[in-house]
């Protein structure tokens, strides 16, 4: 389902999310589309990237809400436009031993373009922000955890 503003898709995607609609979400999304979500797990066309989003809000975001904080677009050509959206995910379902989650917030890139019937994204990637960390490191244990070189402090990420 073709949007009418480039800079309309985080908000659209969010309201597919919240709406537990994967089939929704799909259809903002060309039919060979690319989607890289926070882990680098990475799809790679529409149906698969309804697969993975009705897996997900099923089992893993059922009983989320995701909500748009800021949306920047910076058009690369006439039917072409990188948007960026900052978004925080509340109600994440917790994992076996693994206490209820907290707020996430992320920082969405989708690149747009222009089709014949209206916007639709050719690319997505998802990122995890991670307050005051500037990279990942894997520990002697194997364990990803994020870092701060300038506080010299890790924290473990679950796996």
């Amino acid at each position: 389902m073709p949007i009418d503003r480039a800079e309309a898709m985080p908000a659209a995607f969010a309201r597919a999310w919240n709406r537990r609609d994967a089939d929704g979400i799909a259809a903002l999304f060309e039919a060979k589309a690319e989607f890289v979500n926070v882990t680098g797990l990475w799809w790679h066309d529409r149906e698969a990237i309804g697969r993975a989003h009705a897996y997900g809000l099923a089992r893993i975001f059922d009983r989320s809400h995701l909500a748009v904080t800021t949306t920047r677009v910076r058009a690369l050509a006439p039917d072409i436009a990188l948007v960026h959206a900052r978004m925080r995910l509340t109600g994440q379902t917790g994992a076996a031993g693994i206490a209820e989650p907290g707020v996430r917030r992320n920082l969405f890139t989708f690149v747009m373009r222009r089709t014949g019937a209206g916007w639709l994204c050719t690319a997505a990637h998802n990122t995890d922000i991670v307050p005051g960390a500037e990279t990942h490191i894997v520990d002697a244990d194997g364990h990803l955890g994020a870092v701060d070189y300038r506080r010299q402090t890790q924290s473990s990420t679950p796996e």
